[in-house]
């Protein structure tokens, strides 16, 4: 494929890392690309700046960042040593490049409503394979590296891994928008201090502390952040929204939306189709954030008494209540409140479940048992950071919390 006008030297002003240089016209063309420029138009972290107002950056901001981790990284192997060739680092740049490029709107809001049985990490793999045909087959090592099928597993770990650029990039981006400092982390200095052994991804033992930082950093933000209670209840309220104009789109009552919202709305659409039918990818490339905002304000002023007063509590920010606990919650406390919210909404119990959601979620910081963060000495010893850190913490860290929580709206805190 003939590339575009690319002049040899394109300048993002990241707020982050300051001026990234995108140095080669293929990853300038699939900056390019529509599919990719859709990102702008798809928050990082959805609903979450209901509780960090500032948490207004996007899947575009995210990726051109890993990127630029991504050339850092392999800039400081090659330094010491390690020896990768220049288009073993054009496939990790391209690979990190399109890592979220088959992220829809509120990702797990989207998927739990109106499209099924998927995950955006499948989406992303087939937007890879369409664009390495538009790209006459430029895409093929990098698609190696994404599926880890290439030769140099660690190539793989540098894309998807418990110590990954995509990870380094949001725990520092995320705490950056939101104003979490406890998500800080020293991402320079870990990308220094990796290093390869025995085609193995691997930290030098002098950055150790730096890891430790690294992984209750990211224990923090999932708390604090990504599964605070409130956004659990914006994001679950969206989902219900979703769920809830597709269930009425299907039997035949005329909602607004964009025709692209239609589309998905009218059709219960899911993992076959996107796999087999090129017109559900190719209209999947043309929904975003901006799609559903539209739709919620208009479903507001709807006659549906669920989705109008869903609608219009998540626009004035009427959020449910969230409870958490360590215990699945009792199925007789459910229906009790269930009872409590059809009665005062005068609405009968299957639309009153629409108000309640109970469900859990899980938080392992470290997983051992999974690709190991791994620790690199002089003596040519690679230990699990688990095992070598002095921090008891660490260990402590690998054990997956699950927390049980049921959302509801606020007015009906006192019936149970």
């Amino acid at each position: 494929m003939r590339h575009s006008s690319f002049n040899g030297r394109k300048i993002f002003n990241d707020p982050v890392y300051g001026f990234i240089t995108v140095g080669n016209p293929l990853l300038f063309d699939l900056i390019e690309h529509p599919w990719f420029q859709r990102l702008r138009r798809i928050r990082q972290l959805g609903m979450t700046d209901t509780v960090y107002p500032g948490a207004l950056h996007t899947r575009f901001q995210h990726s051109i960042g890993t990127m630029h981790l991504m050339n850092h990284a392999i800039h400081a192997l090659q330094i010491k040593g390690v020896d990768i060739s220049e288009q073993e680092s054009l496939d990790a740049a391209v690979a990190i490049l399109l890592h979220d490029i088959g992220h829809g709107p509120f990702s797990h809001a989207l998927e739990n409503s109106i499209i099924g049985n998927i995950d955006h990490e499948m989406i992303s793999g087939l937007y890879m394979d369409k664009l390495n045909e538009i790209f006459e087959g430029e895409l093929s090592g990098a698609i190696s590296i994404f599926q880890n099928t290439h030769k140099r597993k660690f190539l793989h770990q540098m894309v998807s891994s418990q110590l990954d650029m995509d990870r380094l990039d949001y725990l520092k981006r995320d705490s950056f928008y939101t104003g979490v400092s406890e998500g800080v982390v020293n991402v320079e200095r870990i990308i220094k201090m990796l290093f390869v052994a025995d085609d193995k991804l691997v930290v030098e033992e002098k950055g150790i502390y730096s890891i430790e930082k690294f992984i209750i950093a990211r224990r923090l933000m999932y708390w604090q952040v990504y599964l605070h209670k409130t956004v659990l209840a914006a994001e679950n309220m969206m989902m219900m929204i979703l769920k809830r104009a597709g269930e009425l789109s299907r039997n035949g009552e005329t909602l607004f939306a964009t025709p692209v919202l239609s589309f998905f709305l009218k059709s219960r659409l899911g993992r076959n189709e996107l796999l087999h039918d090129p017109a559900v990818i190719e209209q999947f490339s043309l929904l975003d954030d901006y799609d559903i905002y539209a739709a919620i304000k208009v479903w507001a002023r709807v006659d549906d008494p669920v989705l109008s007063r869903l609608c219009n509590m998540l626009v004035n920010r009427q959020l449910f209540n969230t409870d958490l606990q360590a215990e699945p919650f009792a199925e007789g406390r459910l229906e009790r409140l269930k009872a409590e919210i059809a009665k005062k909404y005068s609405i009968t119990p299957e639309e009153a479940s629409y108000f309640i959601i109970s469900n859990s979620t899980e938080n392992h910081a470290y997983h051992p048992k999974s690709d190991k963060i791994n620790i690199y000495y002089k003596s040519g010893e690679v230990m699990d950071i688990a095992n070598a850190s002095d921090q008891l913490n660490i260990t402590v860290l690998h054990k997956t919390v699950t927390k049980y929580f049921m959302c509801f709206p606020k007015e009906f805190r006192d019936c149970l």
